[in-house]
């Protein structure tokens, strides 16, 4: 279970570094140019999906190995991979031509305010799905809520 986790960890800490690569191209060395370019945003969605899949490899492996999943983790798993849904939608509506500035010739994406509201948002709604799936597993208690001791 130890190499489970410390995998875990290396692909949310590579998801983490894509994103901060993806938001942040100078800190690389990369020119930053003017507006968001589709190599940009798709490298911030990778990034972040890695880093929600990686957080819920590590939580299942670390504090739930070998257990079935209750209700609420299966729904905290939907409900990471809706909000990953609704980032990928919103990041990517100008080229699926569901946003207002699709891309003709030479024109660049432009990433508006609806459409950074829906990225922050649907990731927002996948961290609280992990946090759902790391709180609300099953117990480790195993009893009834009766005592061992014994009566006087």
């Amino acid at each position: 279970m130890e190499r489970q986790s410390q995998v875990a960890i290396a692909v949310a800490v590579l998801g983490g570094v894509l994103a901060f690569m993806g938001l942040f191209p100078g800190v690389i060395g990369l020119d930053v140019a003017a507006g968001v370019g589709l190599f940009q945003i798709s490298v911030i969605l990778i990034g972040f999906t890695l880093l929600i899949l990686g957080a819920i490899w590590f939580v299942q492996s670390n504090y739930y190995p070998h257990r079935e999943h209750t209700l609420m983790q299966e729904i905290g798993v939907r409900l990471s991979l809706t909000g990953l849904m609704v980032a990928f939608a919103s990041g990517l509506s100008d080229i699926l031509g569901i946003g207002s500035h699709p891309p003709f010739g030479d024109q660049r994406m432009f990433l508006g305010t609806w459409q950074i509201t829906g990225l922050v948002g649907g990731f927002v709604i996948a961290s609280l799905g992990v946090i759902i799936f790391a709180l609300l597993g099953p117990n480790d208690d195993g009893e009834s809520g009766e005592s061992d001791e014994s009566e006087s």
